[in-house]
């Protein structure tokens, strides 16, 4: 799960990490109110969206007296930011972080994320933070420092001396800058997260002090049962109406850009299925997860979802009754499908527990499901129907 730069930074500021001062608004009257306390005479404004690049999108304008701070307030709320991340649906400005501007001497970069291949919490950092710190990455590798993180969740101190001298800091900056690497390692364990990074940790010209100017953050979407807390700062207008609804009702959903809708109970069958459908030259237009114990009222929630994309031409549905028996999602695919209305053909494939039971529920509830037994024929054919359907 995504948050916002400043949730993030409030993050920060609870594990004493430093970040610069700012506020939020979300209209130009919330903003003429920030003026009129804060008594600003100069500001950076940034957009408030789940990605990156903002800056290069023109999402970042540094204001030099009150008229231009308000012009672009004007500018940004409700500002569309497409780009790299965003994906060319883009992404809209509803909230601005609002920042008094600070002197910069150097810019650093510091971030944990979790290796895959290696099955393991990695910190990177790098002496040259900013905008190009994945260029650099790329063409200059020896300016970035990989350390995986021990095993007792904490750096020891050869660690950090390792880094801090591949950092350059010295005196006041090194104690601080090793200060800001536990506080993020802690932070970064404590809260589940699957990425946390500072890009870029600034040292100061006036006071020579580090500060977290920008920061992203990914909660990993598996842990939030733990976090009750960190699921409320979910900001639904950030992703399309499918997924927002998905969220709402636990289900794995990801939208995509292919026009098949897929239900599947598992992620490797659900992964398989899509593979399926690209073979016979098809696209999915989701991932769905409905997970191994759904009830009826999920599997419903999510058959409602992909109907409701309006790209969807045909939806194929794949389970294999373990936990989740096949009585039951005939019984949610049934009840969904009579109480919205079916617009495109619907293939579904039955295998395991009540197998039986589930298709005569199919047959015998006078809607236009096709039931198919091999999922081989079945994502056959509703490729064959979403074609005809587009065409």
């Amino acid at each position: 799960m995504n948050i916002h730069e400043f949730q993030a930074k409030r993050m920060l500021e609870k594990y004493g990490i430093p970040v610069p001062e700012f506020a939020i608004v979300s209209s130009m009257k919330g903003l003429e109110e920030l003026l009129e306390t804060r008594g600003w005479q100069s500001a950076v404004l940034k957009v408030q969206i789940h990605a990156g690049g903002r800056g290069k999108a023109g999402g970042v304008i540094f204001a030099k007296n009150r008229q231009e701070i308000l012009e672009a307030g004007r500018e940004l709320l409700g500002k569309k930011i497409i780009n790299e991340q965003t994906g060319p649906e883009g992404l809209i400005a509803h909230q601005l972080m609002v920042s008094p501007p600070i002197q910069i001497m150097r810019e650093f970069y510091l971030g944990m994320t979790i290796d895959r291949e290696r099955s393991e919490r990695v910190l990177l950092v790098s002496p040259v933070g900013g905008m190009d710190i994945e260029q650099i990455a790329h063409q200059q590798p020896d300016k970035v420092l990989f350390l995986p993180l021990p095993q007792e969740g904490f750096f020891r101190s050869y660690h950090l001396i390792r880094l801090a001298k591949f950092m350059e800091w010295k005196g006041k900056v090194a104690e601080q800058g090793v200060n800001i690497v536990n506080a993020l390692v802690k932070a970064f364990i404590d809260t589940d997260a699957s990425l946390l990074e500072i890009n870029p940790l600034v040292e100061t010209t006036d006071d020579e002090q580090l500060s977290a100017l920008d920061v992203k953050m990914v909660i990993d979407d598996n842990a939030l049962f733990r976090h009750p807390e960190l699921k409320s700062l979910f900001d639904p207008s950030q992703v399309n109406l499918q997924e927002a609804r998905a969220q709402e009702h636990d289900l794995a959903y990801v939208a995509l850009n292919g026009d098949i809708g897929c239900m599947v109970n598992g992620a490797g069958l659900a992964m398989a299925t899509m593979d399926l459908i690209h073979h016979f030259g098809g696209h999915p237009a989701n991932f769905l997860d409905v997970g191994g114990g759904a009830t009826k009222e999920k599997i419903a929630e999510g058959f409602k979802i992909i109907l409701s994309d309006p790209e969807v031409k045909a939806v194929l549905v794949n389970i294999f009754g373990g936990i989740m028996n096949c009585r039951t999602l005939a019984s949610g695919i049934v009840d969904a499908a009579k109480s919205f209305k079916v617009h495109v053909p619907v293939v579904i494939r039955l295998e395991g527990t009540d197998v039986e039971q589930g298709k005569e529920l199919l047959k015998d509830s006078g809607l236009n499901l096709i039931s198919v037994d091999d999922l081989t024929e079945a994502a056959k054919q509703v490729v064959s129907m979403a074609q005809k359907s587009g065409a």
